[in-house]
């Protein structure tokens, strides 16, 4: 028999920075190294130095992608176990992360006992909201930044007088606690995004809820958002085969956006620097997501192009759309914005980083989400136009 997790002893040393809903800390382990780790005060009580901690080891022994982290599982100090009696019960009855030795009991915003019940029991209809899919949460910032410069960010835009009511809904197909996401926490903070909603065995968002489909709904009727972004956590899993990459799940959020009469925007995943065939130019991860997986039509929002084309972008880019639309394809080929990407990408409050690259290594990774997210803007500005002013 293997252990399927690794379990080490230590004590905190040193409190490091934190955002909402996450602490990271230097814990010393019984064997005198240190290891940073992160703590989820809302699971495990505040983190305070000197407390002793049992940690999760497992990824941070493999050295795999989650921020270099060794995860605190439970807080000990003089008086035992920390955080069983620190807070009162969670009033909802929706459990995520089941059956396991760390689940979490959350009030889901469509439980009966939920505020919104009587207002989403009957809820069938996001009446056609936009909706952008991507596959990667990198894209997150360059879509609702998109979105900010379509829509009217202060009122000097288009004559608007608000920026767009964003609604992010993260799945649960990377991170299951939002909190883990910095990009998140930033994006909040200056009124980026209205609202978190987390689906699945997702958790942590402002509201929770069982499914995408839920969690939709309750973007449109309790959020009243303009448009919503939905992406996975960050950590994107991938087997290099063509069908083991998590990233297929915006195939199926394609079509619960279809099939809730909303209007799904697919983002492109792209990239100019990815030494990779598969994911150079469009990923292989979008042809089969989009093209295999998804069932409805989406909007798909065609990329800038560069001055000077690559070698590869009629193989990887020009072909690969090709089979997305129609007459080909499935869905509706959108006209790339016309906009100033890099002037709209420079304004981003958080940092722009996918696989490891920034704004200048992957330039195409970045304006591919923003020209997405600035087509979702302008549909929303179109839908509601007593909204924007």
């Amino acid at each position: 028999m293997y252990l399927v997790i690794q379990w080490r002893r230590g004590k905190i040393t040193a409190l490091r920075r934190s955002w909402p809903g996450a602490a990271e800390l230097d814990v010393e382990l019984d064997d005198g190294e240190t290891v940073r780790a992160l703590a989820y005060p809302e699971l495990v009580g505040r983190p305070e130095v000197g407390n002793d901690v049992l940690l999760n080891t497992s990824a941070l022994a493999r050295g795999l992608g989650t921020g270099g982290y060794a995860f605190v599982v439970a807080i000990v100090d003089a008086h035992g176990l920390r955080g069983a009696d620190e807070a009162p019960r969670s009033a909802g009855h929706l459990v995520k992360a089941r059956y396991t030795p760390l689940q979490s009991m959350v009030l889901s915003v469509d439980e009966q006992d939920s505020p919104h019940h009587d207002l989403l029991r009957d809820a069938d209809s996001i009446d056609g909201l936009p909706v952008v899919v991507a596959d990667l949460h990198s894209a997150l910032p360059a879509i609702i930044a998109g979105a900010r410069a379509a829509f009217g960010r202060d009122g000097s835009d288009q004559g608007r007088g608000r920026p767009p009511r964003i609604a992010y809904v993260m799945t649960d197909g990377g991170a299951l606690p939002l909190w883990f996401s910095r990009t998140v926490a930033g994006l909040q903070a200056v009124d980026w995004i209205d609202t978190t909603l987390t689906c699945g065995q997702a958790f942590g968002g402002d509201l929770e809820a069982v499914t995408l489909h839920s969690a939709l709904l309750a973007a449109h009727l309790v959020c009243e958002a303009d448009l919503v972004v939905v992406t996975q956590g960050p950590g994107n899993l991938g087997t290099d085969t063509r069908w083991g990459f998590s990233g297929v799940a915006v195939g199926d959020a394609i079509n619960a956006v279809a099939a809730l009469q909303g209007r799904p925007i697919a983002t492109l995943r792209m990239s100019q620097a990815d030494a990779r065939d598969r994911h150079l130019g469009i990923s292989h991860h979008s042809v089969t997501a989009y093209g295999r997986v998804a069932c409805r039509p989406a909007d798909l929002v065609l990329p800038p192009e560069p001055a000077a084309l690559p070698p590869w972008w009629h193989r990887n880019v020009a072909e690969r759309i090709a089979g997305l639309v129609a007459p080909v394809g499935l869905h509706r080929s959108v006209a790339c914005p016309d906009a100033d990407f890099s002037a709209i990408l420079a304004d981003v409050p958080v940092t722009l980083s996918t696989m490891g690259r920034g704004l200048l290594e992957d330039e195409l990774s970045f304006t591919a989400a923003a020209a997405a997210g600035y087509w979702a803007g302008q549909c929303a500005a179109q839908r509601h136009p007593d909204r924007s002013s």
